[in-house]
Parts: structure tokens; sequence; C-alpha cells
């Protein structure tokens, strides 16, 4: 029987990750599929040679090697970034071959694109990867799920954020201590931005809401906050709600519009997002037959993500010994009845807040900032005020009820340009179950 060959592009964490996985459960996958799956050959322009064990398998620094060889099955695309990362998936199509990849950024922005061209060349997408490491979220949402309208789609999607909230609820440290701690340990990048600022959230969570609603979700329909405002005042306080601050991706589907946000997240203690800690990931679906449905697990590293991309490779590899290429639609939905996506608007959005303001301890302050909360109608739940220390600016936190987004918007612009507010207030959102 044929045997499956893969091209590799991009031998680094996650690519040797996948190497080793193909080399060490060659067997177990050859019972699996029928035939063997083989590593032919790897494009990487930073390496040399290949570990002693890939012997056989060709090494380039020119990725149109893969895309020329006639025998090359399927190509994985592990480089990751936007360019030539779209350039490398479009010629491996345009060549007739299979693609996996593991890149969010690329799928949520050149999404479409790439699996128009996969569609009209009748080759297979592969993308488990891109979502939760070795969680196997794409696949139990396109398969699992698949006779569900899914009503909710809310969970943890990046390990590094939620490492440095669980470091920072854990022993009280501030988040740029925690994020150095967390560079030096491996578990963040030099540049960390995509990651503490919710874009690499973003980016999975237009995935997920395309598969999930068959709408063409695009990281531009997506609200983004991030966690760099966070201190552990917040922490403490959120603690003494009841509550866990988690970067939360959100979306709610309302039939004629959907959600489409990510930022900080006041989780009650007792919900099942609020225990997922250290770097791990968990993704909550709730379906209209099965209910809630929560995914938990590495979201990252070199096996785990390179398990999801195997996985994928076996997929496909699958297909083609079957002949049923594209028996799964890349997206859940058939091409023709994915549509573009109407997104709820930030300013309709309704749920209870918590506000830190910082302002000087003046006579009056309290009731003006309680005021100009009056006057937009927004109604308080409590007020606290922690004293103050060496005739420093004190704090002042607000719970309130559910308020809309856009009256909270309108009195944050208000209270911050008073004169006695001497830093920007942080607002974080409390998770309320809309059911």
């Amino acid at each position: 029987m044929k045997q499956i060959r893969v091209g590799l592009i991009g031998f680094g964490t996650v690519g040797s990750g996948l190497a080793q996985t193909l080399f060490e459960q060659q067997e177990r996958l050859r019972r699996k599929v029928g035939t063997d799956i083989i590593l032919a050959r790897v494009a990487d322009i930073n390496i040399n040679t290949l570990p002693d064990h890939f012997s056989n398998v060709i090494l380039s620094r020119d990725a149109n090697d893969i895309f020329a060889d006639p025998a090359i099955d399927i190509v994985v695309e592990l480089i990751g970034g936007i360019e030539p990362a779209r350039t490398f998936i479009l010629k491996a199509i345009a060549s007739g071959k299979h693609v996996v990849t593991a890149n969010k950024a690329l799928l949520s922005i050149h999404g479409r694109e790439i699996f128009d061209a996969a569609g009209a060349k009748g080759v297979e997408v592969g993308f488990e990867a891109s979502v939760g490491g070795g969680i196997p979220v794409i696949k139990s949402l396109k398969e699992g799920l698949v006779a569900n309208r899914i009503e909710a789609i809310q969970g943890i999607m990046n390990g590094t954020a939620n490492y440095i909230l669980t470091q920072m609820t854990d022993h009280g440290t501030p988040f740029a201590e925690v994020l150095k701690d967390a560079q030096a340990k491996g578990f963040a990048e030099a540049d960390p931005t995509y990651d503490v600022e919710g874009i690499d959230t973003a980016h999975k969570l237009a995935i997920l809401m395309t598969i999930a609603y068959g709408l063409h979700v695009k990281l531009d329909d997506i609200t983004i906050e991030g966690i760099s405002n966070i201190r552990p005042i917040d922490i403490d306080f959120a603690r003494e709600f009841g509550y866990r601050i988690k970067l939360l991706a959100i979306s709610r589907n309302h039939g004629d519009h959907v959600e489409a946000r990510v930022h900080p997240t006041m989780v009650p203690v007792d919900h099942m997002l609020a225990n997922i800690n250290g770097a791990f990931n968990a993704i909550q679906f709730t379906g209209d037959t099965v209910g809630d449905v929560l995914l938990y697990g590495l979201g990252a590293g070199m096996m785990p993500t390179g398990s999801a991309v195997a996985a994928d490779v076996v997929d496909i590899g699958r297909d083609i010994i079957a002949g049923s290429i594209n028996r799964v639609p890349a997206l859940s939905y058939l091409p023709q009845f994915i549509g573009e996506p109407t997104i709820t608007p930030m300013s309709r959005l309704t749920c209870p807040y918590y506000f830190r303001v910082t302002a000087l301890d003046q006579p009056g302050v309290l009731s003006t900032i309680s005021g100009i909360f009056g006057k937009y109608r927004i109604s308080l739940k409590s007020v606290m005020q922690k004293g103050r220390q060496n005739d420093e600016p004190v704090h002042i936190v607000f719970r309130s009820h559910r308020a809309s987004e856009e009256a909270v918007e309108k009195a944050i612009a208000e209270i911050d340009a008073l004169a006695c507010c001497t830093v920007p207030t942080v607002k974080i959102r409390i998770l309320v179950e809309d059911k």
C-alpha cells in the first residue's frame, strides 16, 4: 500500500516535536492507518544537520524543494508568522499537496484565502494545533459537536497569560516581575505582546468562531484587551469578592449577531474556568443539545503541539488511503454555507463591572466619582477604599450591578478627566452566565 510521505517546513520546537512523534509512534501509526507515514524531507534555513535517527530524511534550506517533489503527499508548515508562511502554504496547495499548519495568526487573517484555494484544488488543510496545543479542540468542534447549534464559546486559550495570572494570584507578585521570571523560564517570549495583550487568544477565538457558527470571523472582528494593567491589588480584591481573574475569550451566539471579545474577566471561584491554573488551557463549548463541554490540557509545548500536528497528518493520510478527500469539510460547514459575521457592538454588552479608581485622598472625591456613575445610570453594588500610606493616592474600588459598556466607557472617560485621578481607571468585566 502507498506510503504517506511528509515534507516539513520548520524544524524548530514544534517541528522537531512532530518529527519525534512520527519516529517514536511509527509502528502504532502503521497499525492505525494501514501504511507507513514517512517524514521524507525537511526545509529549514537555521539548521545544518538533523538528529542521527533521521538519517533517511532529506534536509534542505529551500522549501521549494518540498513543493517540487512529486512523492510528497502532505506539507507541514511550522515556521509561524504571516510571510513567508502564507506563500509557502499557497504554493503547496497549488502543487496539489495537502497542508497541515499550526499557524493561528495566519489562519485568523488569511484563512479564507487558504481554504478557498484548497477547496478549488481538491486538497485538505489540517490545523488542529492552531488552537489549544495538544487538546483536540478543532476535531471536537468539527465532528464531536457537529449536531449542535453552538450557543457560546469561552475559555483560557493562552498558557503564558494564564501562568502570569496564576503566579500573581498565588504569590502576590507584580505583573512585571512575574513576566520577567516567565521569560527566564521559557514560558514567555522575549516579546510577549501577543500573549499578554490578548492577540494570540483572539487569533484562536476567530478560528473557533468560524467553525462553530459557519461565519468567516477575522482577527479584526474581535475586541481585544490584555492583562498588563492588572495589579496585585486587583487580584486581592477579586479574591475578597469571590472571584479569580482570567484572560478569557468569550463569544455568544445571538442568532443574528455574535459576540467576539477577549479581555480580563473576574470569574466566580466555583466556575470550572476559575480553577484552570499555570500554563494550562481550557475551552468550554455550550451546545443546544449537549450542554456544556470543557476541554482541558497543555495549550503549547514541543510534544503536545507535535501530537496535534501528527493527528492532522494521520487524518489526511487515512483520507488519502480511503480515497475520501474532504470527507469532513475543513471548517465543518460546506463552503457555500459559510457567511459573513455580524459582530455584536461592544457598546451593547451588559454585565457587572469592577472598577479601580486611583485618586488623591481629598474631601468630596468619592461623592464626585459616585455621582458620575449615577449620571450614567450605573448602579453600584459596593464601594471599598484602601487606606493611604505616605500621602500617596488611594485606590477606590467600585462594583456595579449589570451595566452597559457604552455607559461604562462614558463614565470612565469623565472620571479619568478629573484632576484628582492620577492614573487611568482599571475596568474588569465580571462573568455572568446568560442561559
